[in-house]
């Protein structure tokens, strides 16, 4: 097997302690290919794997993923859906959901999120890549599609453990162990037999991590000298075996960074029109909602940051937008809408400020219906408000 599969760096140190203590929780983030629903996505083997191997540790699950969603959102969610919720060790998986995204978004969502992970010392972090169609041609050609070593380069930079899971399977297929087929039934999504090859790579990883979990909890059989003893004393953030504060965190490679963010109340908006707050019936990652179907509905606020993005409950019924910040020229926002879009229930963000000038902000917005193919609707139901501040 291939051995770019798994890059061992900065010890799961948190994690062996909360195992050798009997009682761990298990993060993850990504989209569909790692999301709870389907019940049988690859972290559902690697955590009965867990319990198998540690039966006399009590486990608690905190899967956060959600299927068509990328770190963009993910930067939003990390304090609310992991930090709050005590994860021991979480797993990230946007490379392919990620994939068609704004580069220098990616770029800035990626890493602004592993800062928000890693900040207060909290948790492991492990990285694992899967597979999309179009990293094909790429990693049949022996190289790395451009999302995961966007992902590598931050990896390494932050000491984070990472598993090439995609590449796994891929080679189980060239080897003849698995058809194609068993692995990408409809082309991306896994069912039973390819989310096993993708637990496998992970379980693999765990594996030569854990083997000293009796031992000292600063012992690490997993790492692969990427990060020498020497390294981690000048500051990386697994100095001390496991992830330190904030201050000693390695100087970013995107100044931009969304390592800070927070959410306006919505108390702080100004409505016209007929709105209500009220608490969504469909998605339990939405506390409440800002919501009308009025078109010519509007919403007014002020914010103080660098960038400016807005979450909803989305899907074909959803209405368009229209708005401005600053009094500037007015943008008009039409959602993407693909044919498998549903009706409603989608978690979708819109960027709708970027490099925004120092000091306080205004943004005005108006409801419409959008008069476009796919829109059959004119609800508008707003699940926050993010503000993502200046890190420079």
């Amino acid at each position: 097997m291939n051995d770019r599969v798994w890059r061992h760096r900065t010890p799961l140190a948190r994690l062996k302690r909360k195992l050798r203590q009997g009682a761990a929780t298990i993060g993850f983030l990504g989209g569909s290919i790692t999301e709870a629903a389907p019940g049988h996505n690859w972290p559902e083997k690697v955590l009965s794997w867990l319990t198998e191997s540690y039966p006399e540790v009590r486990f608690t699950v905190e899967n956060a993923a959600i299927g068509a969603t990328g770190s963009d959102l993910g930067c939003f969610r990390a304090r609310r859906d992991i930090l709050d919720r005590g994860c021991d060790i979480v797993f990230i998986e946007y490379a392919v959901n990620d994939y068609y995204g704004d580069k220098e978004i990616r770029k800035r969502s990626r890493e602004g999120l592993i800062r928000q992970l890693l900040a207060g010392g909290a948790t492991d972090v492990v990285l694992v890549y899967t597979f999309l169609q179009a990293m094909y041609k790429e990693m049949y050609e022996g190289r790395m599609p451009d999302s995961i070593e966007e992902l590598e380069t931050l990896a390494v930079h932050y000491g984070i453990g990472s598993v090439w899971a995609g590449l796994h399977a891929f080679e189980e297929v060239r080897l003849g162990r698995m058809d194609w087929d068993e692995w990408l039934p409809d082309g991306l999504h896994p069912t039973h037999r390819g989310s096993l090859s993708y637990a496998q790579a992970v379980i693999a990883f765990l594996e030569k991590e854990l083997r000293a979990v009796e031992g000292e909890a600063g012992d690490s059989p997993g790492a692969s000298g990427e990060h020498a003893a020497g390294e981690e004393a000048a500051g990386h953030p697994g100095a001390t075996g496991e992830h330190a504060a904030a201050s000693v965190l390695p100087e970013p490679l995107n100044v931009s960074h969304w390592g800070s963010v927070s959410r306006l109340p919505f108390t702080e908006v100004t409505m016209e029109g007929p709105w209500l707050i009220r608490r969504s019936s469909r998605l339990v990652w939405i506390d409440q909602m800002l919501t009308t179907s009025a078109i010519g509905a509007k919403l007014a606020f002020s914010f103080e940051g660098a960038g400016l993005a807005l979450a909803f409950d989305f899907g074909k019924r959803s209405a368009n937008f229209i708005y401005r910040i600053d009094g500037g020229e007015q943008v008009e926002h039409v959602f993407d809408r693909q044919d498998w879009c549903p009706e409603e229930g989608m978690f979708q963000l819109a960027l709708v400020g970027r490099d925004l000038p120092p000091g306080q902000h205004r943004m005005e917005l108006e409801v419409i219906h959008g008069d476009g193919p796919g829109c059959t609707g004119t609800r508008f139901k707003l699940a926050f408000i993010g503000v993502i501040h200046e890190t420079r």
